[in-house]
């Protein structure tokens, strides 16, 4: 018995150890967590400027694409916002570096090798791009070829650090390596709750010509309308990419914090349960001890 109470005097301890190094990491992801929704705050801010000068910008075009086939001949239009037959899709997958987040990989990595089974005959068909690398080890170990990987980035990644990748992902849109991109990812609800996300980046077909800003004055372009165009909707799709790396990095960091909060919450379950058994174990002994003693006793009467 007395070897019995040991072990569990030893799990308790062991298990108070555990619940501290989780408790810290809990702590630790929280802080994560503020400072990236601070951070993708910051950025909508600045998203949703770049999207109204370049709506206001585009809206010509939008209008005439939207129009019949007959208003738009003559008309140079930006690639970027034109819909082409499909040959080949591109998807930009965000996974986490490591583990200690509960199921946030899990979730995207399973309903990727769904739409991939669902849409697509072999892997010619579509090009893929990881970011995190949880997810290039798993496309890697399934055979899947990537195009690109991005791995190890920072708790708030800064846009020079994707820069590569999304300038890359952007480039190969407009040579038409692929047809159309999607950035897969699960989207920062609150610190509970995230949703896996497959949001169409390229081509633009999301701007609104009805949301284009009137103003009393027209700007004055140089050297021209289309020109600067051409430089804005790249930058415009980049920053696209971006906030959905922010944004998965923000669910990445409320995951964490939430593993570790079950993780702390379970070690003092254990505690509570071991704490219990020691007792009885205890108990036992002591009442064991007694009726030993009260036995010896009645045969020395």
């Amino acid at each position: 018995m007395g070897a019995s109470l040991n072990e569990i005097k030893q799990r308790i301890a062991s298990t108070k150890k555990t619940s501290q190094i989780t408790k810290a990491m809990q702590m630790v992801s929280a802080a994560k967590l503020t400072k990236s929704e601070a951070h993708s705050r910051q950025f909508q801010v600045y998203a949703s400027k770049v999207r109204e000068i370049v709506t206001h910008l585009a809206a010509q075009q939008l209008t005439d694409l939207a129009g019949t086939p007959d208003s738009k001949k003559g008309i140079n239009y930006n690639s970027m916002l034109i819909s082409r037959p499909v040959k080949k899709t591109g998807y930009i997958v965000i996974t986490s570096d490591g583990g200690l987040v509960g199921g946030y990989n899990s979730s995207i990595l399973k309903q990727m090798m769904t739409m991939i089974k669902d849409d697509h005959q072999n892997s010619n068909d579509y090009v893929m791009i990881s970011i995190g690398g949880t997810g290039a080890d798993f496309f890697k170990t399934r055979g899947i070829p990537l195009a690109y990987e991005l791995r190890n980035l920072s708790d708030q990644p800064s846009f020079e650090e994707v820069r590569k990748i999304v300038n890359m992902a952007t480039s190969m849109y407009q040579t038409e390596v692929f047809d159309e991109l999607y950035v897969c990812y699960n989207h920062h609800v609150n610190s509970l709750t995230s949703q896996f996300r497959v949001e169409k980046m390229l081509p633009i077909i999301d701007l609104d010509p009805s949301e284009a800003k009137k103003y009393e004055q027209e700007y004055l372009f140089e050297p021209s309308r289309e020109a600067i165009l051409d430089q804005l909707l790249p930058q415009y799709a980049e920053s696209l990419i971006y906030g959905a790396i922010v944004d998965a990095k923000t669910a990445e960091h409320a995951a964490g914090m939430t593993a570790m909060k079950t993780a702390t919450d379970n070690a003092k379950h254990i505690i509570d349960d071991l704490t219990i058994s020691y007792n009885r174990a205890r108990q036992g002994a002591i009442t064991q001890e007694i009726t030993e003693i009260v036995g010896g006793a009645a045969a020395l009467e």
